[in-house]
């Protein structure tokens, strides 16, 4: 269980590593556009939120083979997930209105996916 708990941590450090490679190297992002603000902090709290529930179900697994008793104290861990989930949605619905402001902002943003992705496949 220790060695998934590991592995969970270590992709979570190599996909945040790549969020900030695609948003800051690749796009040379200006962090002016509400789109790219909420893109960006998606990716990362996708990969939070991803790694949290995992490193809980672990914790969970772990403790009911070997002290049941601090099955609690780990579901700390599982509500704060949910938690920070909860804010995320609070987030994206409160950034919709200001996204709706600048459309101009989602095409930019969606032609430098296009052009990446572009990129990636002829590389």
């Amino acid at each position: 269980m220790e060695s998934v708990g590991l592995l969970t941590i270590a992709v979570a450090s190599l996909e945040l590593g790549q969020t900030i490679l695609d948003e800051e190297v690749l796009r040379r992002t200006k962090m002016s556009f509400p789109t790219r603000v909420r893109r960006f902090l998606s990716r990362f709290l996708i990969v939070v939120i991803v790694s949290l529930s995992i490193e809980f179900l672990v914790v969970v697994f772990e403790l009911i083979h070997e002290d049941p008793s601090r099955l609690p104290q780990a579901s700390t861990v599982g509500l704060a997930t949910a938690a920070l989930l909860a804010a995320w949605g609070v987030f994206i619905r409160l950034n919709k209105s200001a996204e709706e402001l600048e459309p101009e902002a989602m095409q930019e943003v969606k032609g430098e996916d296009i052009k990446i992705k572009r990129d990636e496949l002829n590389s």
